[in-house]
């Protein structure tokens, strides 16, 4: 079937249409994206302000349009951290549910974190052993642990890296004092947090997945997006603080003009590498995979799966009618 997936995220919403069937991966068709960063059209009490419903709904009604016109049969449509923290974000997922005639659900962190990670499982697959996963959003970081198909442990913490550039690096070429704040506050959010996914276990394999990870690699020399999905890359904890030296010491315009850098991510860059480098430290992570997949992939994966049980269960009850005849 054609699905079409719509990712509202707290940087960037993206569609993605697919063409898939269960015990195949998606085969992409077509995409849409916009940088629309929500978390600067938020409020002194959160709530999304007028000019970012107004966005939101804008990209929405296109987004519908297009996945329309690609011959879609259906439409995924959710929503993650800056839409579930934002005070109006139910009255706001209504309206657009009754103008748009879509219906955009809001995925809790936990769930962000375990459909991300049933994606990196699926694309790592059972060889890979017990995972533990990483992915850096704009507004969150979900880890997740274990050694099924869904994690054993599963937790967000508001450290996407939208969130942490907004709130501690004010400045274009920030100052030390700055990056060490952050730093120490990224290693104390993922340190309270880190008993619950070291009680799974030492992992056979770290795996990061999202924008974030996938720049800090291509800046450390791994392949380019041109070379493909299948491509193997890595992030090595070695090269982190290089990384963060050479982001620290440019402007967004000049980081724009490093490998895997977007002009839209140039000022974010900087704070999801200090995030990342927590986490590499907290838990002990000498090497990580970059997953191509994520939580779009994982939605997919489990509108998949829910399809395969609802035809397995119809035809065995077809075969008890059969036999009772």
């Amino acid at each position: 079937m054609r699905l079409a997936v719509l990712d509202i995220g707290s940087n960037s919403v993206h569609l993605l249409v697919v063409d898939a069937h269960v015990g195949a991966p998606p085969l992409p068709a077509t995409s849409h994206k916009e940088v629309l960063r929500l978390a600067e059209y938020l409020g002194d009490d959160g709530s999304i302000d007028a000019e970012g419903q107004e966005r939101l709904r804008s990209f929405i009604a296109d987004a519908v349009e297009i996945a329309e016109d690609q011959g879609a049969e259906q439409i995924l449509a959710f929503a993650t951290s800056a839409v579930r923290e934002a005070p109006n974000g139910v009255s706001l997922i209504e309206s657009i549910n009754a103008q748009l005639g879509v219906t955009l659900n809001v995925m809790t962190g936990r769930d962000e974190a375990r459909v991300t990670f049933l994606a990196a499982r699926r694309w790592f697959g059972w060889s890979a052993g017990k995972i533990l996963l990483l992915d850096i959003g704009g507004g969150s970081l979900e880890i997740a642990a274990g050694q099924d198909e869904y994690p054993q442990a599963a937790v967000s913490i508001p450290l996407g890296a939208g969130r942490t550039y907004s709130d501690f690096l004010p400045d274009p070429v920030p100052a030390a004092e700055d990056i060490h704040r952050l730093r120490k506050h990224a290693r104390a959010q993922i340190g309270r947090i880190a008993g619950d996914i070291n009680r799974v276990g030492v992992p056979d394999q770290v795996v990061g997945s999202s924008k974030t990870f996938r720049s800090l690699a291509r800046i450390a020399g791994a392949a380019p997006s041109g070379d493909g999905i299948y491509a193997p890359r890595k992030l090595f904890r070695r090269d982190l603080e290089g990384i963060i030296d050479t982001l620290a010491s440019r402007t967004p315009e000049e980081r724009a003009n490093l490998p895997g850098v977007s002009e839209a991510r140039a000022g974010q860059v900087l704070a999801g590498a200090i995030v990342a480098e927590a986490a590499f430290t907290i838990f002990d992570i000498g090497v990580m995979n970059i997953s191509p997949w994520a939580l779009r992939e994982g939605i997919i994966m489990r509108k998949l799966d829910l399809l395969d049980s609802a035809e397995q269960s119809s035809a065995m009850r077809v075969e008890t009618v059969s036999a009772l005849d």
